[in-house]
């Protein structure tokens, strides 16, 4: 499926095995709950645009392909998480629009991925802003456009000081509550998260 304007969205997996290491604590399996995250996000994802997921997870892997409009993409020699996004970006190529989305959003709703790709196809290169303000949780770039992301610490500055703009998206919006504590968790629980998350959860209070 093609998204707003054709956009194709690269979400870089890491294994489960050493994927989201600070939700030990939750009370499930970790490595369970972080290919539930992702694949939630993978979902939501493929739900409005054409989804590259860059991973080396065999269990990412055979679930995400068997969902519409998702491939993926061998990551390879683990390089960090920019790698991984110039990897996708670079099996897609510069004709279509892209953009580069954490895979650790299990509640993103499509509506608001969606959204935030039509105000994107106006300017050249732009960010969006996790609910703390300081990381980023989308990147893009329009159609022939160079592709560079800046993803770690205090990615959104570092990626306003490399020309993206930074999209208004409301506080509330499921694209700003990426997952890597458990604080973090409970705010995208309250939001509501996608099915497999939401089934390890099991309805249970987190702190």
């Amino acid at each position: 499926m093609s998204g707003p304007d054709g956009w194709t969205v690269i979400v870089p997996v890491k294994p489960s095995a050493i994927g989201k290491s600070r939700l030990a604590g939750v009370g499930v399996d970790r490595e369970a709950l972080a290919r539930a995250i992702a694949l939630d996000t993978i979902e939501a994802a493929a739900a409005v645009a054409t989804v590259v997921v860059v991973t080396d997870d065999a269990g990412v892997t055979e679930a995400a392909q068997a969902m519409a409009g998702v491939r993926v993409v061998p990551e390879g020699p683990t390089r960090g998480l920019n790698a991984a996004i110039a990897t996708g970006a670079a099996s897609v190529g510069v004709d279509v629009p892209r953009a580069a989305l954490l895979g650790d959003l299990p509640a993103l709703r499509p509506g608001d991925l969606s959204a935030a790709l039509e105000s994107a196809a106006s300017v050249h290169r732009a960010v969006v802003a996790d609910a703390e303000g300081t990381g980023s949780t989308l990147v893009t770039a329009r159609a022939g456009v160079t592709w560079e992301t800046a993803f770690g610490a205090e990615s959104f500055a570092q990626h306003l000081a490399r020309g993206c703009v930074a999209l208004e998206i409301p506080d509330a919006s499921t694209l700003r509550r990426d997952v890597d504590t458990v604080a973090q968790l409970t705010a995208a629980a309250a939001l509501g998260v996608g099915p497999r998350t939401a089934a390890l959860l099991g309805g249970r209070a987190l702190a």
